[in-house]
């Protein structure tokens, strides 16, 4: 009985994988057609839609993966976007350089800030968070950092062209690097969560007293998190930078640390490939309620966000989940 309950279970993984991997396949075709077959203006809204996913894929590394609770990742987002700005409109570095350069230096803020947040839990680290978002644009703004950071007047970054001699586009190329950093990032947290590193991460955030008890350091792995969850952030923030071609520090505003958090919740707490549903709907849902009502457009994005978590309780990757569960299923019995 045990074998056989073991051999529907590994039938109903192997069913499950197959949509997955053609799922991914058919979306990275789609998604590197999309270049040549819509305008530069659209092309560079999907390009912040990736930009956002990494985002919010690093603040899900740290809330839905360990449980640690960020209202303050548009902190991150602003040093990993004035890092690029500054090496690129101060020290003429080559944009590509600033990426790897952003995240590091994200990394280490975050695994810095992480180390006396260890003392906090749930709602007093929301606030630390909180108070590090509202504090940043300020600091920014600064008169001691005013000959870097350009003060309320921020930096003007020019657009890369495509390399090589490629006949693309500044708009085509940066989609496609953006699209090449997403695979690398999302691939790189797959594995990850797969780890062991992953499952104590996890561990702390189901038990983080059984955790400790089977040997997990909680303080080097909550602190390392929260750093590669900046890491993350500060690497989307290079790439946003470079594709707006302009950072400001009212750009990194609390309300920006909301809508990650939104992206968030509403791509699927806990789950990787939710982000990019989730970095889609924080571009474009308030687009579409400013197009429905300029004044009523505060209004109109909450119906919608209370709509969407109204039928999607489990956030977008909880209904995908729900329907390939289903789907399998189905094939299974067939088999």
């Amino acid at each position: 009985m045990a074998r056989r309950n073991s051999q529907n279970w590994n039938n109903l993984r192997a069913a499950l994988a197959r949509p997955q991997v053609i799922l991914t396949v058919v979306s990275l075709t789609i998604a590197a057609s999309l270049p040549f077959a819509v305008k530069n203006f659209i092309l560079f809204q999907l390009t912040l839609a990736m930009v956002y996913a990494i985002a919010i894929l690093g603040l899900n590394l740290l809330t839905g993966f360990n449980g640690q609770f960020s209202l303050g990742h548009s902190a991150f987002f602003a040093i990993g976007a004035y890092t690029a700005a500054i090496m690129m409109d101060r020290f003429d570095v080559a944009y590509y350089w600033t990426l790897p350069v952003a995240g590091v230096v994200c990394l280490a803020f975050g695994f810095l800030f992480g180390l006396p947040a260890l003392r906090l839990q749930g709602i007093y680290l929301a606030l630390a968070t909180f108070s590090l978002a509202v504090a940043m644009p300020q600091i920014l703004k600064s008169t001691p950092l005013e000959p870097w950071t350009g003060g309320v007047q921020g930096i003007v970054i020019i657009k890369p062209d495509a390399p090589f001699g490629l006949q693309l586009s500044s708009d085509q190329w940066l989609y496609f690097l953006t699209l090449a950093v997403v695979v690398l990032m999302f691939s790189c947290a797959v594995n990850l969560t797969n780890s062991r590193t992953g499952r104590a991460i996890v561990a702390i955030r189901d038990n983080p007293i059984a955790a400790r008890a089977m040997g997990v350091d909680i303080a080097y792995y909550k602190s390392m998190t929260f750093g590669v969850s900046a890491f993350y952030t500060g690497v989307a923030g290079a790439l946003g930078a470079i594709v707006i071609q302009f950072v400001a520090p009212d750009s990194f505003t609390f309300a920006f640390s909301i809508g990650l958090f939104v992206g968030l919740v509403v791509g699927g707490v806990g789950s990787i490939p939710g982000a990019l549903f989730g970095g889609l709907f924080v571009l474009f849902v308030p687009n579409i309620a400013e197009h429905v009502s300029k004044g009523l457009a505060g209004a109109v994005y909450g119906i919608i966000l209370i709509l969407v978590i109204y039928l999607m309780p489990s956030g977008a990757a909880g209904l995908v989940r729900l329907i390939v569960g289903k789907i399998a299923r189905k094939s299974a019995r067939q088999n």
